[in-house]
């Protein structure tokens, strides 16, 4: 039988005093008795906050999702509130999702809010993540909180935190909370609500959002009578908003996939509720086929990503990448902004260093700035507070998250599901489709081609194959790709951009991060990261050529394809 740790071992015994309610401590008798390995893995660090918030498996122990857990980041964060807006009254907007404890979780982060005086707002039921970043301005809130996994399995929760402008924790805020977390012990945290501090919302901000959604993310498409859209929520919260937002801008032709209907924390239908996963869609696509409809659309179960089928010139229903549908998106964008006399040098786009190269080339073709920043929405949400006199037209990242206008600050599906559908309707009614559209774009802007693998690398173990991953790549680099020469390589934990062919070393001015991009002299770039909400190490790869004509996409297309396979299996992926 493995053995515990003593630091480990002590870190446990911590939670056998009186602070802890007696399920918890009979677990971890039970867990030091009969199960040392999984107790060191629930031990053997605390969670902490990545690129989407924190996020764990739920259970006892400092490294899950917990009410301690919760509870102590909570009153870190009040203690740090409190700290930074001192003589006023601190208010909170707090949400949650469809997956277990969701709800019970979120009244504990609530009662901890209260019992140190602040005044909080909670959803009664769940909402979707982009509505409480919208709610975080809406109610002139100081911070907002979202517990949500995303899309990881069913036995995941987590804890999103947004600051006052709606946007996710960035530095140097995030430094400064953790550090205030660290300070405490699990005693110190204040779990006696104060009611009266505690105000149920509902219907009066739902309104509101659906509202600004509408306004932000339709076009009046012409042809709505005569376009079909299937919709899944995948079990999650968007089935409270994107039906009525959908309404609302005149689609009356939506199918609901009532077996992915109702909220269910278990996901039953799916084998991840991912819509970057083909399966995920499977049923909306297959019921699609049979209704003859347009387009799919499954969002994740928090309602901030969005995965989208259409069909191709040759009327079968295929599902697009999340650059493919950001690319889309973003040039439909500035056409409308061109159309309307808006363009006038001062607005920008955003997206991120492992999303597709187009958009920046896309931006200089309309004379609209392009922005670049880590991994995660927060950090384009982070471009519009820094950047206060640009006006921020719309961005996205690879992972299937998109962002129109600025009245939300994170990823919203709500918003780019009615604008994927405005897209679509208003170019079939044109002669075209959302398909022909993302070939136009090749054709002007060169035929992007990306792919993903995400290898797991669960517990402790997994963890240190992951980082060593990475060091092994640092200190054995890559000199060539495919037979192309590397001819830069970005190192955003070291802040440097090496030239190979020169040895120049130029310093990178963007937060640090785990993250490696090589480039070659073909244009191929391939980036190697490790999830930041998820134990895994994923890699990224960009393969680009020339594409005379819409007809030449399928050859040139495999062609691309083909030259990824060569690149995975020379890296041995």
């Amino acid at each position: 039988m493995a053995q515990l740790t003593d630091a480990v071992a002590q870190k446990a015994k911590s939670w056998l005093t009186d602070v802890f309610d007696v399920d918890t401590k009979n677990e971890i008798e039970h867990l030091l008795k009969n199960d040392p390995a999984d107790l060191e893995d629930r031990f053997y660090k605390d969670l902490e906050f990545g690129t989407g918030g924190m996020r764990g498996v739920m259970g006892v122990g400092t490294n899950r999702i917990n009410k301690y857990t919760l509870g102590k980041n909570t009153q870190g964060l009040s203690n740090y509130l409190k700290q930074q807006f001192p003589n006023q009254e601190v208010r909170v907007v707090i949400a949650y999702d469809c997956r277990h404890n969701s709800k019970r979780l979120a009244k504990v982060v609530a009662d901890v809010f209260s019992a140190n005086g602040i005044k909080v707002f909670l959803f009664s039921d769940l909402r979707p993540t982009p509505e409480l970043s919208f709610a975080v301005r809406h109610l002139n809130c100081q911070c907002g909180i979202v517990l949500t996994a995303s899309h990881n399995p069913p036995e995941y929760n987590g804890y999103k935190v947004y600051w006052e402008d709606g946007g996710q924790i960035v530095p140097p805020q995030d430094g400064a909370i953790i550090s205030e977390i660290n300070n405490l012990d699990f005693s110190d945290i204040k779990f006696d609500e104060n009611t009266s501090l505690i105000e149920y919302i509902d219907e009066e901000v739902d309104d509101v959002f659906i509202n600004q959604s509408v306004a932000n993310g339709s076009f009046n498409a012409k042809g709505k009578d005569n376009f079909k859209i299937v919709f899944t929520s995948l079990h999650g919260t968007s089935i409270t908003a994107i039906p009525k937002t959908l309404e609302k801008a005149g689609f009356n032709n939506v199918i609901i996939v009532k077996e992915q209907a109702e909220p269910n924390g278990d996901f039953p239908t799916v084998k991840s509720p991912n819509p970057e996963e083909p399966e995920a869609l499977s049923m909306a696509t297959k019921l699609a086929e049979e209704t003859g409809a347009d387009m799919v659309v499954g969002t994740d179960p928090d309602c901030d990503r969005l995965g989208i089928a259409v069909r191709d010139n040759d009327g079968k229903m295929i599902l697009l990448n999340g650059n493919q549908t950001m690319i889309v998106m973003t040039r439909f964008l500035l056409d409308q902004w061109k159309a309307a006399g808006k363009i006038k040098g001062k607005e920008f786009i955003g997206s991120t260093i492992v999303s597709t190269p187009m958009l920046a080339k896309m931006a200089n073709d309309y004379g609209v700035e392009y922005k670049e920043g880590l991994t995660g929405f927060k950090w384009i949400a982070k471009m519009i507070m820094d950047f206060p006199e640009l006006d921020f037209i719309g961005g996205g990242e690879e992972s299937f998250g998109y962002m129109v206008g600025d009245f939300v600050r994170d990823k919203d599906a709500v918003t780019a599901t009615l604008l994927a559908c405005e897209i679509a309707c208003d170019a079939k009614a044109n002669g075209s489709s959302f398909y022909n559209e993302l070939l136009k774009s090749y054709v002007d802007y060169g035929l992007y081609q990306e792919d993903l693998i995400s290898l797991v690398k669960k517990g402790k173990e997994g963890a240190e194959e992951i980082k060593q991953m990475l060091i092994d790549m640092r200190q054995n680099p890559i000199e060539s790709i495919d037979g192309s020469k590397v001819i830069k390589v970005e190192d955003y934990q070291a802040s440097t951009s090496k030239n190979m062919k020169t040895g120049a070393l130029d310093t990178m001015d963007i937060p640090i991060s785990n993250v490696l991009i090589y480039y070659t002299e073909d244009g191929t770039k391939i980036a190697a990261r490790p999830s930041g909400t998820e134990p895994k190490i994923k890699f990224y790869f960009s393969v680009r050529s020339d594409l005379s004509s819409v007809s030449d996409f399928e050859k040139a297309s495999t062609l691309l394809n083909d030259k990824i396979a060569r690149i995975k299996k020379e890296m041995n992926l």
